[in-house]
């Protein structure tokens, strides 16, 4: 990795990376336009996937505004024959509240991590709150986690001498 402004790029994507891989709690992690991820790929979830959607150069930092879907599939089961009709109505037939469970905790490590613990030693801040979208059937299986929303600061290292 260079020396410069674009390695600035390199380390929000990897240090994402990382952290979401050494979560027990994702399997996968891939980067870029979600359509070509091959999501029919069912052992490679639970996925997060990691989107850069903007960067603004500030005063020694960028500022990037990154986008992280964590998912994981929903599985249908039977009826519990000893569910009540309030188990049936509250939880369903199927996992969701479980992968939005999981999935928000991921999510939740992340923000932490940035806002407070070992990501923001390493010059990189978590600007602001965070915002967390549930979604479910967003794709074409089944398929429901979060879609989380950040700006980060990054400490811009690009060398102005060297020109």
């Amino acid at each position: 990795m260079a020396n410069d402004g674009a390695s600035a790029f390199y380390r929000v994507t990897e240090k994402l990376k990382d952290f979401l891989l050494n979560s027990p709690d994702v399997k996968t992690c891939t980067y870029g336009d979600i359509t070509q991820v091959d999501l029919n790929k069912q052992d490679m979830f639970p996925l997060s996937h990691i989107m850069v959607n903007s960067a603004v150069l500030e005063k020694g930092v960028i500022r990037f505004n990154v986008s992280i879907l964590s998912m994981d599939i929903v599985w249908q089961s039977k009826a519990d024959p000893d569910a009540t009709e309030f188990d049936i109505l509250m939880y369903g037939l199927d996992n969701e509240q479980d992968v939005l469970n999981t999935q928000l905790k991921v999510i939740n490590l992340l923000n932490e991590s940035m806002a407070r613990y070992t990501m923001r030693t390493d010059l990189f801040e978590l600007v602001g709150q965070g915002t967390c979208e549930p979604f479910h059937d967003r794709f074409e299986n089944d398929l429901a986690g979060w879609a989380y929303t950040f700006d980060v600061f990054v400490k811009n290292d690009i060398n102005v001498c060297q020109n």
